[in-house]
């Protein structure tokens, strides 16, 4: 899946010069009929795909197993949050990452308990899309991806770059491509099981899904590339911890 939008943002490329937008941040959506053809075929496959399959893994996990999950892919996160605050040369926030790793890595079980959040050391929440934008690169345009969601030609391709940069990607023969595969799918079940609450709240707060889906993602990821108010930013009052 990361290999199929990877090829489809290069095929976008030349598109970008004349993604200009003259609206605000939240309507910057230049191929808008593409995005909302694509969330036609979402909608569907959310609802007998991805829900199906979220309740079932909330039904038949322990919540502390699920958390244990989301954890451990944190920690991984955390790790790349750090290498994106070095390179952007914010040597507090990368020192806190790396230190969040070390800790949950070391004394955490490789991430699974999360002793690094109960010490209150914080989480610097970048990403490699985050440190395109940085780099100057703009986020245009907009896409909406079946089953993926809302990201930016920038995003895809940071998060592609991340993707195939993680522990998890890295194989050495057949044994290893396939819990490499496994972790992957554990990857894309437990974070369907958090999107489905996040879409939940914006069933019973939008009137247009497609509108404030997209309102809601450029926003916080505007506020995230240029200052710390993303932190309240849309939906981040809302708790998504696994019960």
């Amino acid at each position: 899946m990361r290999q199929y939008f990877f090829f489809l943002a290069i095929l976008l490329i030349p598109l970008l010069p004349g993604c200009a937008s003259t609206g605000s941040i939240a309507d910057d959506d230049p191929l808008e009929p593409i995005n909302r053809a694509m969330f036609a075929v979402h909608q569907p496959l959310e609802t007998y795909v991805a829900r199906p399959i979220a309740d079932v893994y909330e039904t038949v996990t322990p919540s502390v197993a699920r958390q244990a999950v989301t954890n451990f892919f944190n920690n991984i996160d955390d790790f790349f949050s750090g290498v994106s605050g070095l390179l952007q040369g914010n040597l507090d926030s990368a020192g806190h990452d790396f230190g969040r790793v070390i800790v949950n890595t070391s004394f955490g079980l490789a991430g699974l308990i999360d002793f690094a959040s109960d010490a209150d050391i914080p989480r610097g929440g970048q990403d490699f899309g985050l440190l395109l934008a940085h780099w100057g690169i703009g986020p245009r345009p907009y896409l909406f991806i079946p089953l993926l969601g809302p990201t930016t030609l920038r995003d895809g391709i940071g998060g592609f770059a991340q993707g195939s940069a993680s522990p998890i990607s890295w194989y050495v023969d057949d044994k290893s491509i396939r819990w490499r595969n496994a972790l992957w799918g554990l990857h894309a079940v437990d974070g369907m099981s958090s999107g489905i609450k996040l879409l939940n709240t914006v069933d019973s707060a939008a009137i247009d899904r497609y509108t404030f889906i997209r309102s809601a993602y450029l926003q916080r990821r505007a506020h995230q590339a240029n200052d710390d108010s993303y932190r309240r930013a849309i939906f981040d009052d809302v708790d998504f911890d696994h019960e």
